[in-house]
């Protein structure tokens, strides 16, 4: 990995519990799509975070969940904010698109792991490829789907792109699913064979994903997600 200086370009709150921000490196570094990158807060403390914007992107896009004052990452908010400069580590991760492959394709993300997604869908498009793909995100109410605008957009403008926005707690006039975000899965496919799989949320969805997909029939060479490199 690479150590680079950023300059902070912006911050802003998407709402009360999801912050964008845009870094712009001064030095070019190359990345896949879906690979993250660490902001570096000390020596031995650095904070990883999936990079939103696809690659050859000029400014780095990020999406960071801090809703609780003093929590690690409202601390990297914190820092970003009073900083012009941030010293970032990258890249890194191995669930990254694999754009060779000719299978069909489902993302999944849950709250922030959006940007995860954000970043392989963009490049999906940017290369424009058009394997079937079906883009699941799941969030606990309306408010905290951030970005559905440009989910909704991708969907509107590429006929392979199918957005599943899914959320617990609906309001009346809701465009989308109101359920549990793997039961929906659950729901839509009998069988999971076949399909490459691209997977990013809270660590304990993630896990919980996986023992679902392997009732499902998941190729587990063929389900990426960074998160399971820090869980059994």
């Amino acid at each position: 990995m690479n150590t680079i200086r950023c300059k902070v370009e912006k911050v802003t709150a998407f709402n009360d519990a999801v912050f964008q921000v845009f870094l712009k490196p001064e030095a070019a570094f190359e990345f896949q799509a879906g690979q993250y990158l660490s902001i570096v807060m000390g020596e031995k403390d650095k904070r990883p975070f999936s990079i939103a914007s696809a690659p050859n992107a000029e400014i780095i896009e990020l999406h960071i969940g801090a809703a609780v004052s003093e929590s690690y990452p409202m601390q990297v908010v914190e820092r970003l904010t009073s900083n012009e400069y941030i010293e970032i580590e990258a890249p890194a991760g191995n669930a990254f698109l694999r754009t060779e492959s000719q299978r069909p394709r489902i993302m999944v993300a849950g709250g922030t792991g959006f940007s995860y997604i954000k970043s392989i869908i963009e490049q999906q498009i940017a290369l424009g490829q058009t394997v079937p793909t079906q883009f699941y995100w799941g969030c606990r109410t309306e408010d905290a789907m951030y970005y559905q605008e440009i989910a909704r957009q991708w969907h509107a403008e590429n006929n392979w792109l199918e957005f599943v926005p899914v959320v617990e707690d609906a309001p009346a006039n809701w465009n989308g699913k109101q359920a549990n975000l793997l039961e929906q899965i659950k729901q839509d496919y009998v069988s999971l064979v076949g399909y490459d799989i691209y997977i990013a949320g809270r660590f304990d969805m993630v896990g919980a994903a996986r023992e679902v997909f392997r009732e499902m029939g998941v190729d587990e060479a063929h389900l990426y997600g960074d998160a399971f490199a820090f869980i059994k």
